[in-house]
């Protein structure tokens, strides 16, 4: 199928976001503001603001599909849900316990949306579905969205579950969304004063391509992905532009993986996850690199 080119709706959204505590959430939440939309904060962890937000255990269904309906003094329906509440990465908990919260959760999430009316779903996907840790070389370089998705962890076959789910619920339902977004590995500022450091071992960052996203440019793409006017299921590779490294990335690139081949002249310090396909239908562009701060 091929996918309109960007296309933005106007009217502010009324917009919930799970997970809305965690790094990537938080800046969600502010940009979304800042842009207009009205943002309620459904999430296990209370917002800083009570105003904006309840206590929801998206692992019960009732009180997901009761959170998504209308919450007394928040709000009476939403426009929009924005899916980034999760275990965030592999190991933080058992590989069942893995399983079972995050795939739960998003279930009833994505369920309860289409019980409710709402038609726009964005949801945190993963940059782990390309391949990550790489220790079976990917087909090409930059990577993108156009190979089959290879989850090596119960974390990522979570995501890649996930993205199949949103493929058939878009067929099931006329007029549905879901965008999953591939998020890098989301950095605040303050995380950029370690990156000089990589220099002395790649190694130490080659696992997902000396890749990151900066938090501020997540939410952009989070803000973009929600009023993109589209129907159907899309993913996107969401990353800098940048690597984290001060070597090349031709030279990082020819060291670590000499026998994959490279599909276009790279920039100096080009991401090896490709962002194009976001640039191109979303509008996404990063405005955030770890080089303005150190």
């Amino acid at each position: 199928m091929t996918l309109p080119t960007t296309n933005h709706a106007t009217t502010p959204l009324r917009v919930a976001v799970t997970g809305a505590s965690g790094k990537l959430g938080s800046a969600v939440v502010e940009d979304l503001t800042a842009h207009g939309h009205q943002v309620v904060v459904l999430d296990q962890t209370p917002p800083e603001d009570p105003s904006i937000g309840s206590r929801v255990d998206l692992t019960d269904y009732g009180q997901t599909v009761d959170a998504l309906g209308g919450i007394d003094d928040r709000h009476g329906g939403l426009d929009a849900v924005v899916h980034l509440a999760a275990l965030p990465a592999p190991g933080l908990a058992t590989d069942v316990a893995t399983f079972e919260n995050n795939m739960l959760a998003t279930y009833h999430v994505f369920h309860a949306a289409l019980r409710v009316g709402i038609r726009n779903i964005v949801h945190a996907s993963s940059e782990t579905l390309l391949g990550i840790p790489f220790e079976q070389d990917p087909p090409y370089l930059p990577v993108d969205e156009d190979y089959p998705a290879r989850p090596e962890s119960t974390y990522s076959l979570v995501k890649h579950l996930e993205e199949t789910m949103a493929e058939q619920l878009v067929r099931w339902t006329p007029g549905l969304k879901i965008v999953g977004l591939r998020f890098s590995n989301v950095m605040r500022v303050e995380d950029y004063a370690q990156f000089p450091e990589f220099d002395a071992d790649p190694a130490s960052r080659d696992w997902n391509l000396w890749a990151y996203i900066d938090r501020r440019d997540g939410a952009q793409a989070v803000r973009k992905a929600l009023t993109w006017q589209h129907h159907g299921h899309a993913t996107f590779v969401i990353a800098n532009d940048d690597s984290v490294m001060s070597r090349s990335t031709a030279e990082l690139a020819a060291a670590r993986f000499p026998d994959v081949p490279v599909t276009k002249e790279l920039g100096e310090h080009e991401s090896l996850l490709s962002n194009a396909k976001a640039k191109r239908l979303l509008g996404f562009a990063p405005e955030h690199s770890w080089r303005d701060h150190v």
